[in-house]
């Protein structure tokens, strides 16, 4: 209530300075719930990439999430991150509690689904070189980029390409493709261009055709010259369901997110060889 035992001017101001106080009150849960924003980043002539991007104040790294399947990052949610399924995209908020910056790049405006064959092409390549000049630009922390099954040919790609750069400082790999049938497949790149830090996490249970867990150790082989190198094999989790080569079966961790978003965390912070 408005106090009514001033002047009717100082009445008035003083019920416009509540209304105000009121206002911001309501509206505080809304700017809460909407401190990440949905960049579209230039990368080539008329084409733009979607990049989610969820800062935070002294970050210690800037986490660059590539999905895999598609490389689609879900529609956002009433919380105001995305609503993918993928296993990148639904730990967001888990990577982002161990103190990173968050970027889940979407594919780019012209492709609708990210095939083998272009997640290694020039355009790819331009359009996450693209993404990883912005993103230095808003924020001096470290960029490591984590890909995740189709994401790991694009993750490993860029590395590559980066590798002169200076804009990676690190690389993570989870539930790499390995089939030597598949184009991109991360033992056909030359690894051995690689000379950034590299965790390669794979679930032991993993059971999709391109992505065996017994042909891991031929990634960890070409990583010749990464200074830092470190397999995890895990196998945690729980009532996988789907198809074996998406993201709620072993393959995408399924209820073992935040055991394996803490193994990266715990990584990416202090890199070590076994």
């Amino acid at each position: 209530m408005c106090p009514n035992d001033r002047p009717d001017t100082d009445v008035l101001t003083l019920c416009r300075n509540w209304l105000l106080i009121w206002l911001c009150l309501l509206a505080l849960p809304a700017f809460a719930a909407a401190d990440g924003e949905l960049l579209q980043i230039a990368s080539r002539p008329g084409v733009t990439v979607p990049v989610y991007w969820r800062p935070q104040a002294n970050a210690t790294a800037t986490l660059v999430l590539l999905p895999g399947g598609g490389g689609g990052i879900g529609a956002r949610k009433e919380d105001g991150w995305p609503g993918g399924r993928n296993f990148l995209i639904r730990s967001g908020q888990l990577f982002a509690q161990h103190g990173f910056n968050i970027a889940m790049v979407s594919h780019p405006s012209d492709v609708a689904d990210l095939s083998y064959e272009f997640r290694t092409s020039a355009e790819h390549l331009k359009d996450l070189h693209a993404v990883l000049a912005q993103l230095k630009a808003r924020s001096d922390a470290p960029i490591w980029v984590v890909g995740t099954s189709r994401g790991s040919i694009s993750a490993t790609a860029l590395a590559i390409a980066e590798r002169d750069s200076q804009l990676m400082a690190g690389l993570v790999l989870t539930s790499s493709v390995t089939s030597f049938k598949k184009s991109g497949a991360v033992p056909r790149q030359d690894l051995e261009k690689i000379r950034i830090p590299v965790l390669v996490m794979h679930h032991e249970k993993d059971a999709c055709p391109v992505c065996q867990p017994h042909e891991v150790p031929l990634i960890m082989a070409g990583l010749k010259n990464a200074p830092i190198k470190k397999l995890m094999m895990v196998n945690g989790g729980s009532n996988p369901s789907g198809s074996v080569c998406e993201a709620e079966h072993w393959h995408g961790y399924i209820n073992m997110e935040a055991e394996a978003v803490d193994l990266i965390a715990g990584w990416i912070n202090k890199p070590s060889a076994p």
